[in-house]
């Protein structure tokens, strides 16, 4: 009998020395790829900088980002990034415009309103546009949009002297492309917030007596306020990070932010000069890519402390 208490005591100490074990390689585990997505940021921002802030000592933060003009191989260079950064935050933000709205709706039909198979073909197609291949959205615009900007550029700009004409490669085209690209991304991680909203609270809410429509504006949404917001986040991202298929039909010239003007994006100048580049042109480009970086950054923190102080404000806390 003391033999048999013995055994059971000491099996049960075995195994919680083996589940101990397990949860301490478990966490060992999980540290080490936390440390190693860590280390991967750190890495890259040290590259960057390591090769981009030489330029800007040499030249001064003032020449290089407050200056219009772009002539990195003349025999006085300038590398004035001005216009080029203006086209990649009008671009983001009209693009984020036209996208947002869409993607936010589609979510809402694909999550809430539609039935099972309506909505499994919604999401199918949905996802038939996040495998599509950046270089495909390019040469769709490139075949399909630009011809169509082309003749709407045609009539507006019709015995214009001064107007140059860009056979339908500019910022609009680069504008419409970059919201259809983003929509994916937008939709995939809205539909997963608004899903993850309890329905004890959509329930009280028809319970008071409130409509789909006013339970979904007035409750679902708000729940999924922070999910809402990494979906936008990341649409942003994606769309300053885009450099393929917004070369293929924006024209690649230096010029104000216009709509029918022929534009650069940051991403497009680094990918289109980067191959030739050299010297004080090669640091100047790693300098775009820290400009790059440095929005990205900055438009994350925004969003997430905007949303975080409302969030305060909802609760009462300080």
């Amino acid at each position: 009998m003391r033999w048999r208490i013995y055994r059971v005591f000491s099996d049960g100490t075995a195994d919680e020395r083996r589940k101990h074990a397990v949860e301490s390689v478990a966490q060992a585990v999980f540290a080490a790829c936390a440390f190693c997505s860590i280390f991967a940021v750190a890495a890259i921002v040290f590259y960057m900088a390591a090769n981009g802030l030489p330029a800007v000592f040499r030249l001064g933060i003032r020449d290089i980002l407050f200056l219009a003009e772009w002539k990195p191989t003349a025999d006085v260079p300038s590398f004035g990034i001005l216009y080029i950064v203006l086209t990649s935050v009008v671009g983001t933000t009209a693009a984020i415009v036209i996208a947002v709205p869409v993607a936010l709706l589609t979510a809402v039909f694909i999550a809430e309103i539609a039935p099972d198979r309506p909505a499994a073909v919604v999401r199918g197609a949905v996802e038939l546009l996040a495998g599509i291949p950046s270089v495909i959205y390019g040469l769709l615009g490139l075949m399909i949009l630009n011809p169509f900007m082309y003749r709407i550029e045609q009539n507006l700009f019709r015995g214009s002297e001064s107007h140059r004409f860009t056979g339908g490669a500019n910022l609009l085209t680069a504008v419409l492309v970059l919201a259809i690209m983003i929509l994916p991304t937008v939709i995939h991680i809205s539909e997963a917030a608004i899903r993850a909203v309890p329905m004890q609270l959509k329930a009280s809410s028809l319970a008071l007596g409130a409509s789909q429509v006013q339970t979904i504006c007035k409750v679902t949404l708000p729940a999924a306020k922070s999910g809402i917001v990494t979906a936008v986040v990341l649409g942003v991202g994606r769309a300053m990070g885009e450099a393929m298929a917004v070369g293929l039909v924006s024209g690649g010239s230096v010029n104000f932010p216009l709509p029918f003007c022929s534009v650069r994006f940051l991403t497009t100048a680094i990918v289109s000069e980067m191959g030739y580049a050299g010297g004080l042109h090669r640091q100047v480009l790693f300098t775009i890519g820290l400009v790059l970086f440095a929005f990205i950054v900055a438009v994350n923190v925004t969003l997430n402390g905007i949303f975080a102080k409302s969030d305060r404000e909802g609760t009462g806390k300080p």
